[in-house]
């Protein structure tokens, strides 16, 4: 059986085991790989019971392969799983489960011996569906396990950001009109010392000036701001909630303070990783990556050469690819949904970004945008197509050089040729 890793032959497995993970305890499903007989059980969620369990079937099938199913692709249970090489691991997405328990089970009613069931069916019979768990080098899992965790920082230092501004807009509302930011580390900086118009009124202009200027701010800048603060009046005379939403404020500043110490001390690792990585080299020379693309790119992608068989592979299951569906004589393309959205949002950020610093990705995306395509539609047909042209370079282990695919351009005529070579770029 060729699988979707591209192995060609698949181990002959001894059993096959489904496990319907929980915090505390997960219940379990497991049939022989010669018998049709099932059996269930649970296993508490502690490295101590995962071991012994294991160790029992080890002994049961004489090391010999099993297949494991299981609604994740990280975590505890599949980190405490991945250290035995014996479990193949078979990630099943949740939806593929959910529209099954649909289908067999009409009441709708969910609960884990049946859930485990419908896994052990699915690896049992549908493995050529699932994307068997292949660990890539120890080095690349750092970097991608990093850029994800310092994605959900930034997410976090996001909402706390609208959460300030969302205070600040009821009693401090010339903060959000004075700068662009309000999650700054200028702006956490100006509210950690003066949190309400009242107290910021107070401070000499000399003092605002020295604060303004080591902060780096233009002295224009700092003179309008200073104007501005002079002449505000307070929004709210409501003590009640003014004395409420200061302390809310000085809360939420200290949060994104320490989100930001966090992002620049995960930014060091990652650029410390990336840069020892073999394979950086490709993803460092692409338009637009920069610092925090580069190392992203190259966690989308990883290390194992075999994982995608073509660019196709890699567009669908990045999310980038449409999906064509049909009913009858109709036929229409619509955004895909299921997908790692993590790994679609790195492509679609980065082929944003080379807009700017690539003529031919400049190019393409205002002729998309001349066919009547909306900028996120024109930014995920350029995804589509960068997606082609970075898998030959990882399958080739070169660098991206935009003069030589403008060439390329050229010699097929492509008539993103002329409108590349004249588009200025950098802007």
């Amino acid at each position: 059986m060729t699988t979707r890793n591209g192995d060609k032959q698949e181990p002959q497995f001894a059993a096959f085991l489904a496990i319907d993970w929980a915090d505390q305890k997960h219940v379990w499903s497991l049939q022989s790989a010669d018998s049709e007989l099932r059996e269930q059980g649970e296993v508490e969620q502690t490295p101590e019971a995962i071991a012994a369990w294991v160790a029992q079937m080890r002994q049961r099938f004489g090391h010999r392969p099993i297949a494991v199913a299981v609604e994740q692709t990280r975590g505890a249970l599949v980190f405490l799983l991945s250290k035995y090489e014996q479990l193949h691991i078979f990630p099943v997405p949740p939806a593929m489960t959910a529209n099954l328990r649909k289908a067999f089970y009409s009441s709708g009613a969910k609960d884990d011996p049946k859930d485990s069931d419908l896994l052990l069916d699915i690896v049992f019979l549908h493995r050529e569906k699932l994307r068997r768990l292949a660990p890539d080098t120890e080095a690349t899992r750092l970097i991608q396990n990093l850029v994800e965790e310092r994605r959900k920082l930034v997410d976090e230092k996001t909402a706390q950001s609208n959460r300030l501004m969302a205070h600040l807009k009821i009693y401090f509302p010339q903060i959000p009109r004075l700068f662009e930011d309000v999650g700054s580390p200028l702006v956490c900086a100006l509210l950690e010392r003066w949190p309400s118009l009242e107290q910021l009124q107070k401070v000499r202009p000399a003092v605002l000036r020295n604060f303004f200027r080591q902060h780096r701010c233009r002295q224009e800048l700092i003179e309008s701001r200073l104007q501005a603060i002079g002449s505000a009046l307070p929004a709210l005379g409501d003590q009640a909630v003014v004395k409420v939403k200061m302390q809310v404020v000085k809360v939420t500043v200290q949060l994104i303070q320490i989100l930001h110490q966090g992002i620049k001390a995960l930014d060091r690792q990652i650029q410390e990783a990336a840069e020892a990585h073999p394979d950086f080299f490709i993803f460092d020379s692409l338009p637009g990556a920069g610092a925090v693309m580069a190392p992203r790119l190259l966690a989308a992608f990883g290390s194992q050469r075999e994982r995608y068989e073509s660019a196709e592979e890699m567009q669908t299951w990045s999310g980038i690819a449409p999906v064509l569906a049909s009913s009858g004589k109709q036929q229409w393309v619509h955004f895909r949904y299921a997908c790692p959205k993590f790994l679609r949002q790195t492509f679609h950020e980065w082929a944003d970004y080379s807009i700017a610093q690539s003529e031919w990705a400049r190019a393409y995306y205002e002729l998309q945008c001349r066919r009547g395509k909306k900028h996120h539609a024109a930014v995920r047909a350029l995804a589509f197509k960068w997606i082609r042209i970075l898998y030959r370079c990882w399958k080739d282990r070169v660098a991206y050089d935009e003069s030589i695919y403008l060439a390329a351009l050229m010699k097929r005529k492509s008539p993103l040729a002329p409108a590349a070579m004249a588009a200025p770029v950098g802007l």
